[in-house]
């Protein structure tokens, strides 16, 4: 009988059984509990992370052998610099910072299965994870680190073979993303305000241009006898509308009658 295959996921020296191992292993009668010492033994230097795994079992001979696979680059980002999740926003906040020997170290760990034999292109991903959690490179943004990589800037530590980091070059990391995000926060207080002005701008010629709001303020001022100054148009005869029709000289002005 051919093996069958499990596969899932689990924290690293901390597997428990879940209703996926019960239900395929309990009918097999294979010692689950055995399973999983078996697997916490080999994932135990991976704590902190999810790892793959694959179980693969003969239910005849109640054998079974488990392959580890490594973590995804995004598990070994957040391990590498102490990360508990990335940006919800990765364009305009940064969650850390890493040393380009952290990229290559994990390049190299991943390189098998991203199936390429180009370590270069293999660090060109890792970068481009990172970014995509909010997190910078040398205190770069991924297409300046990339550009600097096919240039042949970090040949030298890529030939080196050593990727650890000095605890000084991690208080430096620490300082640049302390200061590009001050640089991010002081863009987008500009860009806000920018658009606020922009708003208000539209918004005010408008408020200007409404029709008839001009002629409806000089009608209220010049009410007939109401307000000083108002305009009130004469009559052949009188002084003013709205008053007795008065003569030149001031008497009443008399009707005329024409004469038949």
């Amino acid at each position: 009988m051919a093996e069958e295959k499990i596969e899932f996921m689990v924290e690293g020296g901390k597997a428990v059984p879940n209703a996926q191992i019960s239900q395929k292993l309990g009918p097999m009668k294979i010692n689950i509990a055995e399973v999983m010492k078996k697997i916490n033994d080999k994932t135990n230097d991976m704590k902190g992370m999810q790892v793959p795994v694959k179980l693969f079992v003969d239910a005849k001979t109640k054998e079974f052998r488990i392959e580890v696979g490594t973590p995804p680059v995004s598990e070994l980002i957040k391990k590498e610099i102490s990360l508990e999740k990335g940006s919800g926003t990765p364009n305009i906040e940064k969650k850390g910072n890493m040393a380009i020997e952290q990229i290559i170290k994990i390049a190299k760990l991943k390189q098998a299965s991203m199936f390429t034999n180009n370590l270069k292109s293999a660090i060109k991903s890792v970068v481009g994870s990172a970014a995509s959690m909010g997190v910078l490179v040398e205190g770069k943004m991924p297409k300046e680190v990339n550009s600097e990589l096919m240039g042949g800037d970090y040949d030298t530590i890529i030939g080196s073979g050593k990727f650890e980091i000095s605890e000084q070059k991690k208080l430096d990391l620490n300082k640049q993303l302390e200061e590009v995000n001050k640089e991010l926060k002081k863009e987008i207080e500009r860009l806000k305000a920018q658009e606020e002005a922009e708003k208000a701008a539209v918004v005010a010629p408008v408020a200007e241009a409404v029709p008839g709001a001009e002629a409806k303020v000089e009608g209220a001022e010049a009410k007939p006898g109401e307000a000083a100054g108002a305009k009130v148009e004469a009559k052949p005869g009188a002084e003013a509308k709205g008053k007795e029709a008065t003569t030149a000289k001031g008497a009443p002005a008399k009707p005329e009658f024409k004469k038949k």
